[in-house]
């Protein structure tokens, strides 16, 4: 197994460019703008997929061939993602669901903390889950499930979620406006969303652009779905920490 891992960290290396790998191209959508008009094309930029919502460019997406950037041996060091784990809102019977979870690596120290509960792991290439799985044989909690979404649609339960997190993954989403609705329809009232992105206020951090997100932004499209911002925390080296609600007040007895 940490062969196996090894070989796709080497892979991730060589396809890298600047401080992050190859992203594939993705181009669900472009070509075939909704006749809503939330979208809107441009030819596309270098890391760009040409579709435009809320004035932002949507970026291509990492592909499964670039896994070993997910488990790379420094990223808890340069991102300190133990501390993103750590101040997750989370009770013990939580359900929570990792959207864009990759290869786990957020899911499985997730479900050590919600023993009651169970995490959600969900993807939209076959791959990566296939590897949660195997990780999953090879010892992982037994409280983690693999969902297979789509570019739409996650495939969650209506009302049957109390936090939802996306790590490094919403500025790549196609169709953000069709995910985050059936999203907002998956958390419970009162049902938090955490999103990390790359900060892109910050000249500083070395993403590019179309990888990074500005808070203002952030917090917009969230309202658009009907997501109320609660607070945005700077702890982590790199990336927002960005906390949303849905409109409700949680059930009595499960205050966070």
């Amino acid at each position: 197994m940490k062969r196996w891992i090894g070989l796709l960290i080497l892979a991730a290396v060589a396809s890298a460019c600047s401080a992050e790998p190859h992203a594939e191209p993705h181009t669900e959508g472009v070509g075939n703008i909704e006749e809503s008009g939330r979208y809107s094309e441009k030819p596309p930029s270098r890391d760009g997929i040409g579709k435009v919502y809320m004035g932002r460019e949507i970026s291509r997406v990492m592909g499964h061939l670039a896994a070993g950037w997910l488990e790379r041996p420094e990223r808890e060091r340069e991102e300190r993602t133990d501390l993103l784990i750590e101040r997750l809102p989370l009770l013990p019977d939580d359900v929570v669901a990792d959207v864009g979870a990759g290869t786990g690596y957020f899911a499985i120290p997730i479900a050590r903390r919600v023993p009651d509960g169970k995490v959600l792991a969900v993807d939209i290439q076959k791959e990566m889950l296939d590897i949660v799985e195997r990780r999953k044989r090879n010892g992982a909690p037994d409280n983690i499930e693999t969902v297979l979404g789509t570019i739409t649609d996650p495939n969650l339960p209506s009302d049957g979620v109390d936090l939802i997190l996306i790590v490094d993954a919403y500025h790549e989403f196609s169709h953000p406006y069709e995910m985050g609705t059936a999203m907002a329809e998956a958390l419970k009232p009162g049902g938090k969303m955490v999103l990390i992105e790359y900060r892109g206020e910050d000249p500083g951090v070395p993403i590019k652009p179309l990888h990074k997100m500005p808070e203002r932004q952030a917090i917009d499209e969230m309202r658009a779905i009907g997501l109320e911002h609660l607070r945005t925390e700077d702890f982590l080296p790199q990336q927002h920490f960005l906390v949303f609600q849905k409109p409700e007040a949680p059930v009595s007895g499960r205050g966070r």
